[in-house]
């Protein structure tokens, strides 16, 4: 009742144009900018599956792209460096309009890409174990069915965009998929899994067959990371 309660007053303030919650800053920026994180493996860690070429221009270029368009941005209206990110994504409303596209984008690039790389992991593939595993099942069926619904929203995003296994805000794992680079957290989930279906993720090794990367996937997700991250995301949303 209580998050049904809460659901209804963002509900409330979003048909108002207004936000979640007020952004708050301190008084003086501290100026810290944002830094492209390292691999937490190897450029070739991940072959066959995903090479070690795309991986360089993924990381190298394409996430570096959006750090270095992130802080430019900031850079206009330098409090907001103070903000957390995920907190400038929920409430995008109250960032400055002439910095508010390159935020969602960019700052959105960072985040997904930042939650990204520690899903991907070396000599994984094996099917996951614990409390997620439990909660896949619940809602989707079996494993396998969560995969093909997985599979099908990173088929059927049109264009760019990412397919994501979230909490929402009552706690249930949804499958769902978001356009260009924005996250979950601009509609109020909480993801688990991430998978980015940018080409620039795989064309290089699968050109325009993007159902071969899909099922390539499997072989390299982490799925003690899933569980960590369903494990922080239920915690925190139960704090909420």
């Amino acid at each position: 009742m209580v998050a049904r309660r809460k659901q209804v007053s963002e509900n409330q303030l979003t048909a108002d144009g207004a936000t979640e919650t007020p952004l708050e800053t301190e008084k003086e920026a501290t100026m810290t900018k944002y830094t492209l994180p390292e691999l937490p493996f190897a450029l070739d860690a991940l072959e066959p599956y995903i090479d070690a070429k795309t991986m360089e221009i993924h990381h190298g270029k394409h996430h570096a792209a959006y750090v270095s368009n992130l802080n430019a941005a900031l850079e206009k209206h330098p409090r907001f460096f103070d903000v957390k990110l995920e907190k400038l994504l929920r409430n995008l409303a109250s960032v400055p309009e002439d910095i508010r596209t390159a935020v969602r984008n960019n700052g959105g690039g960072h985040l997904n890409h930042s939650f990204f790389w520690p899903l991907l992991a070396k000599g994984t593939g094996a099917e996951p174990k614990g409390t997620l595993v439990g909660a896949i099942a619940k809602t989707f069926g079996s494993v396998e069915d969560f995969k093909k619904q997985l599979a099908t929203a990173a088929t059927t995003r049109f264009g760019s965009g990412w397919a994501w296994l979230s909490l929402d805000r009552y706690g249930q794992l949804v499958v769902h998929s978001t356009a260009n680079q924005d996250s979950p957290v601009i509609e109020g989930f909480t993801p688990v899994i991430g998978l980015d279906v940018w080409e620039h993720a795989y064309y290089l090794k699968y050109q325009n067959r993007r159902a071969d990367y899909i099922d390539a996937f499997w072989n390299v997700l982490n799925w003690d990371q899933a569980e960590t991250n369903f494990a922080d995301a239920y915690a925190r949303l139960k704090s909420e």
